[in-house]
């Protein structure tokens, strides 16, 4: 409850208890009011309804503090281009895009004027703009949008050297997509430098963990020259069985590579996978699937693949180690560290 919320239920007691007691002198002392206070908020209740008991600000706004107007455009856009973005990289977004510097406390007073201040009001900003335009939204992805994500935080921290020690990998559900049918996410983030990658698939199985490593990530450190040596996953069964039969455990035992699994019921020590798919989530499908009816995997993964770069080489990070680089800017300027460590061996 709001402290503006909070305010209006003190207000409507008064109104109800002095009813309640037929004694308006009574009702005031019991709450700590005024009479006068007690007969301007009756008055208000009977012009406005609960409306007229919200409190309103006593300032007034000084036109001349604020931004031009063109500006000001420019910060709406970017709110419904990003949605999922604060302040602050809304505030580089300017900077980035047109060359303008906007504080981060000035893109939410604007975000205020607007009633943009909180992602929940961008998304539906954006709803309402796409409608417009003709875009038709699916009730379950209108509904996927407002529902609230939890907050999954990671316990203690992970053990990480250099890019390659140790890579995060997991499996994310998409949704179902009309005569497609489920779609499932094979993700993997390096856990120092935070570099990215997934792809997409129609069944949750060990050989589609294995392909993910198979077709995007080894090939990618190759050309890096970098080793990957440790990988880890939950104890999904796309993930474990035995060694010998098991695809994905097999893969691993081809590549030299060590297989670490969580803790039993503890999603979040494996928090930095679980943490980008807040991101992907938020920045990528919340807003392509709102804008785009896709009717392929191809398609979707086409525009995965567009975000993933802009993730990896365009958008800076803020994440330990990154202190706002990129990603791959993190993992070529930390290339020496895994370079040294494969010499030592």
């Amino acid at each position: 409850m709001t402290t503006q919320e909070k305010l209006i239920k003190r207000k409507l007691g008064l109104l109800e208890l002095a009813a309640y007691m037929d004694n308006v002198s009574e009702a005031c002392k019991t709450l700590g009011y005024s009479r006068d206070t007690f007969y301007r908020v009756k008055r208000c209740y009977e012009e406005a309804g609960i409306e007229g008991l919200r409190e309103i600000s006593r300032r007034k706004p000084n036109p001349r503090n604020r931004v031009p107007q063109e500006i000001e455009d420019k910060v709406c856009g970017l709110a419904l281009e990003y949605p999922a973005y604060g302040r602050v990289r809304i505030a580089n977004k300017m900077s980035e895009l047109y060359g303008l510097t906007v504080s981060p406390a000035g893109v939410r007073c604007i975000w205020q004027r607007h009633e943009l201040e909180r992602k929940k009001k961008r998304l539906k900003a954006l709803e309402a703009k796409m409608a417009e335009g003709g875009y038709v939204l699916t009730e379950s992805q209108v509904q996927a949008l407002e529902q609230a994500t939890e907050e999954r935080k990671a316990h203690g921290e992970i053990e990480t050297e250099h890019p390659g020690y140790l890579g995060s990998q997991d499996t994310f559900y998409v949704g179902t997509m009309k005569g497609v049918g489920r779609i499932y996410q094979q993700t993997y983030i390096d856990t120092f430098c935070r570099h990215a990658h997934a792809k997409l698939y129609l069944q949750k199985s060990a050989i589609t963990a294995a392909d993910l490593l198979n077709d995007r990530v080894i090939p990618f450190y190759e050309a890096e020259g970098i080793d990957v040596l440790r990988i880890l996953t939950d104890r999904g069964t796309e993930y474990c069985g035995k060694v010998d039969k098991h695809e994905y455990q097999l893969y691993l035992a081809l590549n030299d590579i060590e297989h670490t699994k969580t803790k039993v019921k503890s999603p979040p020590t494996n928090g930095i996978c679980e943490r980008f798919h807040k991101t992907i989530l938020e920045e990528f499908y919340q807003v392509a699937l709102r804008r785009k009816i896709y009717t392929s995997i191809e398609e979707l993964q086409a525009d995965l693949d567009a975000w993933l770069d802009e993730y990896n080489h365009r958008r800076p990070h803020q994440g330990k180690r990154c202190d706002g680089r990129t990603p791959y800017a993190t993992l070529t300027e930390s290339k020496h560290l895994a370079e040294a460590k494969q010499l030592s061996a």
